[in-house]
């Protein structure tokens, strides 16, 4: 097995050098950590990481909390934890998914147990338990989301309030007067709360009735089933709808099929605008859906760069980072 020293040899570096590279201890430049990580991977370096954690007190790990409940891995999720992982690893750390009890009884035992550096907390609650938990214990964390007051948390999240406006304005420029407003139905289960949904749907009543608008907002169960029995609610509810909005990917083929059998034709009939979604969703449907696109890679960059820094304690600053979805219409 390699030595350290004849990593150095390699690499034309002090021992130390090598040493601050391994160990994450001191700032190495980019070239010269180039170049140690080539000579460690050509000489088959492995360093020891139950050592080195117990030298440094850092296990350079950090968790994206995820809830166990549902089925809630999306697209744009999986683009959040994608990008926070790349961004991770080029900062010398390593990011894990970690799925979590939603009510957090379970963290205790991923931070005491000194596992984790830090974590990133998803899929968060306007009044999320987690959150004080995660504070009790004095853990560095930052959120992918808003609680009801986050002013003393570090958060990134996806601006709603904006993105629903814009998606009114983008409507409206079409000449639409009656608008749906299709949300998961979390009534009853452990993501009762959800932030999104609050923040959505308070932001469209709102925005409607001070454009002198009509909205009606329904829930939709699981699946393509959940969608078309949200399609007839909202087709009920105001049977002359023209424009609808859906922020539930796996229920918004249900919502075409359910306009369809009820004689809507999309878009001749009825606009259909997706919410928060991706573009790759969007592709999926006939015809292709109108998307506000989530941006679910700059806002996972910078959930990672935010703990991160708490980490190194590079920045003082306390991140508050909101960025609206972005039209592909």
């Amino acid at each position: 097995m390699a030595t350290m020293q004849q990593v150095a040899d390699r690499a034309g570096v002090s021992i130390a050098t090598v040493s601050f590279v391994v160990n994450g201890t001191k700032y190495v430049t980019p070239g010269t950590t180039a170049r140690v990580k080539t000579a460690m991977r050509e000489l088959k370096f492995r360093g020891n990481v139950v050592a080195r954690a117990l030298a440094s007190r850092r296990t350079r790990i950090i968790a994206l909390l995820f809830p166990t409940t549902g089925n809630r891995f999306s697209p744009t999720t999986s683009q959040f934890f994608m990008s926070a992982a790349e961004r991770a690893s080029e900062r010398g750390y390593h990011l894990v998914l970690w799925p979590v009890d939603p009510a957090g009884d379970d963290l205790d035992d991923l931070v005491s147990g000194g596992l984790v550096d830090g974590v990133i907390l998803m899929e968060v609650r306007m009044d999320d338990p987690r959150v004080a938990v995660l504070t009790d214990l004095g853990v560095p964390f930052t959120l992918i989301g808003r609680t009801r007051d986050s002013s003393g948390l570090p958060f990134v999240d996806i601006d709603f309030e904006t993105t629903i406006e814009d998606s009114l304005d983008h409507l409206e420029a079409l000449g639409h007067r009656r608008f749906g407003l299709v949300l998961e139905d979390l009534d009853g289960t452990p993501m009762a709360g959800y932030a999104p949904h609050l923040r959505v749907e308070s932001t469209f009543r709102r925005a409607v009735v001070e454009r002198g608008l009509a909205g009606a907002v329904v829930t939709a169960g699981p699946g393509s089933d959940g969608g078309r029995q949200a399609t007839s609610d909202l087709l009920a509810a105001d049977p002359d709808v023209t424009a609808v909005l859906v922020m539930k990917d796996d229920s918004t083929a249900g919502v075409l099929v359910g306009l369809y059998t009820a004689g809507r034709r999309v878009p001749e009939d009825v606009s259909v605008l997706s919410i928060a979604s991706s573009e790759a969703n969007a592709d999926q449907h006939y015809p292709r859906l109108s998307t506000m696109v989530a941006p679910g890679q700059e806002l996972g960059i910078r959930a990672a760069d935010a703990l991160i820094e708490q980490l190194d304690g590079t920045s003082d600053d306390l991140p508050h980072f909101l960025l609206p979805c972005t039209l592909r219409s």
